[in-house]
This record gives structure tokens, C-alpha cells and sequence, in this order.
């Protein structure tokens, strides 16, 4: 996945203490679709705990004033040299870029010394402490489920920031951003693809996805929205919840989402099914995974690391300098967009050229 750094950006300075060893991108020949898929399951693979999006959070969520600084270089807070530790998964290329990309923009936002450290699961907890110890680290960013898990084993003065994750268990009483875009933030662009369109249309495990859902509601009435909601506990439940929402869709009013849900969203069974169905009957689906769109879904947003990596600095600067810790994890609002034309050609919406240079993937590709 190649970002472009922001103009007039200079390249990161090399003090990223145990930091990983430069990354390079893909192999040339990779198409762009290989290349963002990787990124995508480094991110996104499915998860191991329950999902869990905190329900007060809407537009920057409770965290607007302090991810409001990332604009304004003037108003970003700084820290000591040696008080922020960058905590991420051990893993080899291509995944490793995307951390990679999130250390750049923390390193950039911080505008100081960073160490980063990646952590294997076989990682000496003791002798990590130690080392955050030597180096005057306060607080912790952990990335990835192995960082958070060896962060939440450590000692921190100051607690630690979560990120890289799609979900964590009991995010209300973490401080962090989640990998989950915030739904404001989907239904608004399906609006302005499909101005029509007055209801939308998901199936959900409440075991798993509540929170979420309880966000997508007040962003729904927030934009003129219905949000159909219909639960499903196991595979054979959401099939049947999809067959009938499908049959009784009208593709000129209602869309379809799909969330980050392993059980609903089930790769093998759930996804070719509702695509399919969904050309058939002439309805809009649109995703928080990329890869959904390289299978025929409309659009989906998906994580600007660089920029993720940006928010996630402005949040840890801000316990460093002394502001009361905000809790909850917030979902990602850091995106970029994808586009399947073939799709949009197909639902008779015209996507011209400069539209499209909107967006930062399209598929098919050309």
C-alpha cells in the first residue's frame, strides 16, 4: 500500500530505538489489489475477543479537542525526549509495513524521540519493563493484539494508548481508537453516493457487535436514516436473516452493510452469498474491509495508518503533559476510501473520472 507522505513532510528521523528495519513495499508486479489486502488482514484478521465500540462516541467522539491538534501543528502538545514506547507484533514483511506506516506518523505527530519495540509472543515481560525503565518510558502505545497483550502485563506510570486493533474487551475502560470506521463516517459517504437511499440494512451477533450497533443508530438518525437491525447468534441464523432482509430490499431506497463480524460476515459462506444476491436484486453493499470491494461491494472505508498513527501520538502526548486520561476507545475516523466501479457502472450510477480520483483505491483495477 503506497501512501503518500503530506507535502512538504520530511522524512521521519531515524530514532526509533529497536525500531524495525526499514520496509520495503511489495514486490514489483504486486497489483494494488494484493498490496491493500495484505494490509488489510494485518490489520483486520478476525478477532479473538468479543468486538467492542464504545457507545459515546460521535463524530471525534470524546476525544475531539485532542485529535483536533493533529491539524494544527501550533496546538500540538510535546513531550519529553524518551517518555513515549511504541509497543507492536514481532511480524515479518509485507504485515510489518503496516506498523511501520502507523511509527512513521506517531513519530511525525510527536516531533521527539520515539522507541519501538516489537514483542514477540515469546517476549520476557520482565525484561521489557526493565527496558521501558532504562529509557524514561511513561507511556505505552500498544499495536496489534500482541502489543496490547504484553503492554497490559507491564507496569506503566502513565497507562497506555490502544490502537491496531479492531476491537479490545472492556474498551470503555481503555483509551485508544479502535480499527472499526466510525459509522457517521460510512453512512455519510453512502449518501453521497446514493442520495436515495433512506434505509440501511445489517446483520449483527449482539454478543459480539451491541456497542457498535448502539453507535450506528444515533449516527443513522443523525443523517435521515432507517437502520434495519436483525440479530443473528450463529451461521445458520444470519443466512436466514440475510435471505429474507435480501427479498424484501428495494435496491432504489435500501443498502446493505456489512460489519467487522466474523460470525455475520462469514468469508466462506456469508459474503459470496450476499454479493451475489445483492447484483442479482440491484442493492448497494458497502463495507469496513476493503476487500470486500475488490469482491463486488461498492465502497468501503478502510485505515490511513499514516494519519491512525498521527491521532494515537495526539492521545499519549496528552497523558504525558499532564491531562486527565479519557476513556473509551474510539472508532477510526483516520480513512481512506475504496471504490468498485464495475459495481457502480452496474447499479447505474455514473462515477466520473474525477470523481473517482477521489478515492484511493479502485477496483477493478485498471
Amino acid at each position: 500500500m503506497n501512501h503518500k507522505r503530506p507535502a512538504g513532510q520530511a522524512a521521519p528521523s531515524p530514532s526509533l530505538s529497536l525500531a524495525p528495519q526499514p520496509c520495503c513495499a511489495p514486490a514489483a508486479g504486486w497489483p494494488l489489489a494484493g498490496a491493500l489486502a495484505l494490509a488489510a488482514l494485518a490489520l483486520a484478521a478476525p478477532p479473538a475477543q468479543a468486538d467492542t465500540v464504545p457507545d459515546n462516541m460521535g463524530a471525534r467522539g470524546v476525544h475531539g479537542e485532542q485529535l483536533a491538534q493533529v491539524a494544527d501543528p501550533a496546538r500540538r502538545p510535546r513531550a519529553a525526549a524518551g517518555t513515549l514506547a511504541v509497543l507492536y507484533p514481532d511480524i515479518g514483511e509485507p504485515y510489518r509495513k503496516v506498523f511501520t506506516e502507523i511509527l512513521e506518523g506517531i513519530e511525525e505527530q510527536a516531533q521527539t524521540r520515539v522507541h519501538g519495540y516489537p514483542v514477540a509472543a515469546s517476549a520476557d515481560p520482565a525484561e521489557l519493563q526493565a527496558t521501558l525503565k532504562n529509557n524514561g518510558c511513561r507511556v505505552v502505545i500498544a499495536l496489534g493484539r500482541q502489543g496490547l497483550k504484553t503492554a497490559s502485563g507491564l507496569d506503566l506510570p502513565l497507562g497506555m494508548v490502544v490502537g491496531g486493533v479492531s476491537s479490545v474487551p472492556e474498551a470503555d475502560k481503555l483509551n485508544g481508537i479502535s480499527l472499526t470506521p466510525d459509522p457517521g463516517l460510512l453512512f455519510s459517504h453512502l449518501k453521497g453516493l446514493l442520495p436515495g437511499v433512506r434505509r440501511v440494512i445489517v446483520v449483527y451477533n449482539p454478543h459480539t457487535n451491541e456497542p457498535l450497533i448502539k453507535l450506528a443508530r444515533e449516527a443513522a438518525r443523525a443523517q435521515g436514516l432507517e437502520l434495519q437491525t436483525l440479530e443473528a447468534t450463529d451461521l445458520a441464523g444470519a443466512v436466514r436473516r440475510y435471505e429474507t432482509a435480501l427479498a424484501g430490499a428495494d435496491g432504489r431506497r435500501d443498502a446493505l452493510w456489512l460489519p467487522p463480524d466474523p460470525l455475520t460476515v462469514d468469508e466462506a459462506v456469508i459474503v459470496p452469498m450476499v454479493l451475489r444476491e445483492s447484483w442479482n436484486r440491484n442493492i448497494a453493499i458497502f463495507s469496513s474491509s476493503i476487500l470486500h470491494v475488490r469482491k463486488g461491494a461498492l465502497f468501503a472505508l478502510y485505515p490511513n495508518n499514516f494519519e491512525l498513527g498521527r491521532d494515537l501520538a495526539t492521545l499519549a502526548l496528552a497523558r504525558l503533559n499532564g491531562d486527565p486520561a479519557r476513556r473509551g476507545v474510539a472508532p477510526l475516523r483516520a480513512v481512506r476510501t475504496a471504490l468498485n466501479t464495475r459495481s457502480a457502472s452496474h447499479m447505474g450510477l455514473n462515477i466520473s473520472a474525477s470523481q473517482q480520483h477521489s478515492f484511493d483505491a479502485i477496483f477493478p483495477e485498471p
